[in-house]
Formats: structure tokens, C-alpha cells, sequence
């Protein structure tokens, strides 16, 4: 069987369609559907489902890419780097949330950059969980970092870490709350103090009143800015109220720039995962970062 043909059916179906994996493999959309059709004929079985959106493996598909991809992946490990090179310096592209990503994870992965002779270059990129996803498996990322599990065997998920979240005012607008109120009904005492957020969804403080006050947040966001660390920034300055994960407002809760409007017993928690393509690990420089994070997420939890 062709390498050539197993590649491209191999991106085709991480990238879920003959578009986008052309564009992976610099080749014209005809050449990939020429290809796979040739690849199916040598098989006698069909590999894919053509849709208006993709394509979308057949069972034989699907086993024939978890069977594939592994080797092809060491096959390519091989050819960049040599089969005596070892750690040598390759470039290692990492995706996940802003925030998380640049406080968390590229602190973690900091120290294999170095010039011991085991480093490598490292690439960034933001997005949220269904961009990171889409992101990883259409082979533009390695290592993926986010907040929802992926389905099916194309991606492997390894939970990193527990984040809690906090919610958090200036001492201007702590003071203003009734902390009578506040003990009896926070989601009523609260109503008037104005919403920071990063989405007009209001997504983190939804959650927030869901889970501990049992309702929905009655002031519309105020402020909103796509990035934790504004939304921060913004809470200091007596803008309103924000929930924000503890890690992220902790040395703010210690300086007293911001105080925390209620400690319930058990506070919301939301769960980080890090996520390969299936059988990538086999990569040293992929397997290295992975267990870099996870060793540094002990600490964080």
C-alpha cells in the first residue's frame, strides 16, 4: 500500500474534510479525492461518507486511521529529525484558553526550550475548547488545552487540573452589599452590583449562580472583555463583580484589591484536560511536554 495514500487518507481524516486537508498537504482538492478514491478501491471498501459539511469515517475508515496513524506519525518523527538525533530541537505547538495558557502552561514548558541539546522551539495559540479541538485534529496543534472532553478515538483527553472559580468584587462595592442580605439570599442582595465577563452570555457568572445560588444572574453584563486577566483588571477598578478562577486573582485577593463576596462550602470547579491525536505520544518532543504539564499540574492542584 502507497505511504502517500495513507498520509493523505490519514489527514483527511483528522482534518474531516477534503478541503482542509488539502490545504494541510499543499495539494488541490482533486488530487485528495483522487487519492482517496484510489485508496478505496484498493481496499474495496469505502472510507469516508461524503456530507454538505466534510466527511465523516466509515467504521473501516476509523480502524484503518487508529491502526495508521501511529506509524506514520514515528515515520515523520524519523525523517525531521534523524534516527540518532534524539531531543533535538523541533517546534512544539501548543493551543488552549489566553489565560490559562500564558499564567499555567507556558511558565511549565518554559525549561525545555533550553540549550541543553533536549529543547525545542515552542508556538503558542489561543482559541476556545472547540477551536483548540478543531484545531488539533486537523494536525495545526500537538497539545491541546481545554475544558471539554473530546469524543471519540481521534483524540486522547488526560485530565490536567481542577480550577476553582471565585467570586469577587473591589472593597468599594463590598462595602455597599448588605452582608445580611448577602448570607440569606447573595443572588438577591447582588442584583444591583454591576457584571464583569467575557462574553455578553455572561458564561462564568451563570455557572456560578447555578450551581451555588440555585438561579440566574439578574444584572446584564456591564463590562465585557474576552480576556480574564481585563476582566481582573477591570474588578480592581470598581467596575462591578466577576468570577474568576482562584489562581488567576489570588496575589489581587491577598493585596486586598479584590475580596471575596462568598466562600460556599463547595465551591464551582471546572476541569482542564490535555489532549493529543491518538498514538502522538509515541513523539519524544509531544511526550515530553505532555508530561511536563501533567507533573506541574500536581502543584497547581
Amino acid at each position: 500500500m502507497d505511504l502517500a495514500l495513507l498520509r493523505t487518507f490519514v489527514t483527511v481524516h483528522r482534518a474531516g474534510s477534503f478541503t482542509r486537508a488539502a490545504a494541510l498537504l499543499g495539494l488541490s482538492q482533486p488530487a485528495v479525492t483522487s487519492q482517496i478514491r484510489t485508496l478505496e478501491r484498493q481496499l474495496g471498501r469505502p472510507l469516508f461518507l461524503r456530507q454538505a459539511r466534510g466527511v465523516t469515517p466509515t467504521t473501516i475508515g476509523d480502524e484503518l486511521a487508529h491502526k495508521a496513524a501511529p506509524h506514520l506519525d514515528a515515520l515523520v518523527e524519523i525523517t525531521e529529525t534523524g534516527p540518532d538525533d534524539g531531543f533535538s530541537l523541533r517546534t512544539l505547538h501548543l493551543a488552549g484558553p489566553p489565560e490559562f495558557t500564558a499564567e499555567r502552561a507556558l511558565p511549565a514548558l518554559a525549561e525545555l526550550t533550553g540549550d541543553d541539546g533536549h529543547g525545542y522551539a515552542l508556538r503558542a495559540s489561543f482559541g476556545n475548547a472547540e477551536e483548540t479541538l478543531e484545531g488539533l485534529a486537523a494536525g495545526h496543534h500537538d497539545l491541546a488545552i481545554g475544558t471539554a472532553r473530546p469524543r471519540g478515538a481521534l483524540l486522547t483527553a488526560t485530565p490536567l487540573c481542577d480550577e476553582e472559580h471565585v467570586l469577587v468584587t473591589s472593597q468599594h462595592w463590598a462595602e455597599r452589599i448588605d452582608a445580611g442580605a448577602l448570607r440569606h439570599d447573595a443572588a438577591f442582595a447582588l442584583k444591583h452590583v454591576p457584571v464583569v465577563e467575557v462574553h455578553e452570555s455572561l458564561p462564568l457568572v451563570s455557572r456560578y449562580w447555578a450551581s451555588v445560588f440555585d438561579s440566574c444572574p439578574a444584572a446584564p453584563g456591564t463590562v465585557v472583555v474576552p480576556d480574564l486577566r481585563a476582566v481582573l483588571a477591570c474588578v480592581v477598578t470598581g467596575a462591578g463583580l466577576a468570577v474568576l478562577p482562584r489562581y488567576l486573582c489570588a496575589v489581587a485577593l491577598e493585596r486586598g484589591e479584590v475580596v471575596a463576596l462568598h466562600e460556599p462550602a463547595v465551591p464551582p470547579l471546572r476541569t482542564y484536560f490535555l489532549v493529543v491525536r491518538t498514538g502522538t505520544l509515541a513523539m519524544p518532543h509531544i511526550a515530553r511536554a505532555h508530561e511536563s504539564l501533567l507533573r506541574a499540574a500536581a502543584d497547581w492542584n
